[in-house]
């Protein structure tokens, strides 16, 4: 093809159905190792898998961009028209040989395309589970959440499909990938309540009875680390994860000099609103504001934790917390004392949505405590 339009959808087809082969596996597995449960078990198992698969594709969709594959097929939904790099061999051949470190390669192609293919087996996945809780409604059968929350849920991952087309279309326009990390954390968080709601039902758990002050204690917490998500968003999008090259101080200073100018939110990749070059010390800022707010989330999250220790319910969750966040400090640090290692990087992001999900497990579990009578 002598030109391409951004958007081809003539492949779409094809790889819909890609995406529909992959998310038959998962829902086969279900129904054969389910067989003889009731509809609502296999809802359970659907909706705690869906949310395990979705995690997996958020952390495939941060190699994607720390391997720098987000425009490795420079069009969407396909590859240069086509459902695969297989039928683009030549085109991204091309791109290639004029540039072999470019941002379009053999290799990013495959990555950006398997990530497409990732995100739609899970778009399939969850308009089944909105099927079937549909589906278990008008049977009349008993059900622990709103056949509303995967509705609304299925609207939520259509919206996250069209970002990742405005990711490729716009060329990495830093807000728009921003926002498409922030919808997968969303994402997480819808299918995390479901998942919890579903397990509560099917072990015939009830709440946990906890303080209003600790349960207002997990929503403040749950605000600040997605505060963090956000600006570690616009320092990956951004790529100034090596603007400070030393722990603790940045560049050899406590307050090193900065343009304040990068948190322009309207601009292309590398540029500011006004069409000039974005200046290191904007991307030091970026950097240096994530790192400080940093300490802030830490102790936040570390805050919680012992507080939780008077809830010997949430011991679980509390642990997973913990091991979190400490995982989380040690991977940022590695980031930039280690020079960006792929493993900590990847590791960095999966673990903030994973702080994110357990912080929503937490929600979900805690109840109020019964109100005290007055004799007592």
């Amino acid at each position: 093809m002598t030109s391409q339009d951004l958007y081809d959808f003539a492949p779409l087809a094809r790889v819909l159905l890609t995406g529909a082969i992959i998310a038959l596996g998962p829902i086969v597995w279900i129904w054969w190792r389910h067989r003889g449960a009731t509809p609502l078990k296999r809802l359970q198992v659907l909706a705690v898998l869906t949310l395990f698969l979705s995690f997996d594709l958020v952390m495939f969709g941060a190699f994607t961009r720390l391997t720098d594959s987000g425009l490795g097929c420079p069009d969407w939904p396909g590859c240069y028209g086509n459902a695969s790099p297989i039928g683009a061999h030549a085109e991204i051949s091309a791109a290639q040989a004029a540039m072999p470190t470019g941002p379009v390669t053999h290799g990013k192609a495959w990555v950006e395309m398997i990530h497409r293919y990732l995100a739609t087996a899970v778009g399939g996945l969850i308009i089944v589970l909105t099927a079937s809780a549909w589906l278990q409604r008008k049977r009349g059968g008993s059900q622990p959440i709103s056949p509303w929350w995967p509705t609304a849920t299925l609207v939520w991952v259509l919206i996250q499909g069209a970002f990742g087309a405005l990711t490729v279309t716009m060329k990495l326009f830093p807000a728009i990938v921003t926002l498409h990390l922030l919808g997968g954390t969303v994402l997480l968080m819808l299918l995390t309540v479901q998942a919890t709601r579903h397990t509560q039902f099917a072990d015939n758990l009830g709440l946990v009875p906890v303080p209003r002050l600790l349960r207002g204690l997990v929503a403040v917490t749950a605000l600040l680390v997605f505060a963090q998500v956000t600006l570690g968003g616009w320092v990956s999008t951004n790529y100034a994860v090596l603007a400070c090259t030393s722990f603790p101080m940045c560049n050899g200073a406590w307050w090193p000099a900065m343009n304040f100018d990068g948190f322009q939110i309207w601009r292309p990749l590398g540029f500011l609103a006004d069409g000039s070059h974005i200046s290191y010390e904007a991307l030091v800022a970026i950097h240096y504001m994530h790192r400080l707010f940093a300490y802030l989330v830490i102790a936040a999250l570390l805050w919680l934790g012992w507080m939780l220790r008077t809830v010997p319910l949430l011991r679980q969750q509390r642990r997973w917390l913990i091991g979190l966040t400490l995982l989380q400090f040690a991977t940022g640090l590695s980031n930039v004392v280690l020079d960006w290692p792929m493993l900590a990087a990847v590791l960095h992001t999966g673990g903030a949505a994973a702080i994110m999900v357990v912080l929503t497990w937490i929600w979900c579990t805690a109840g109020p405590e019964p109100a005290r009578s007055a004799a007592s």
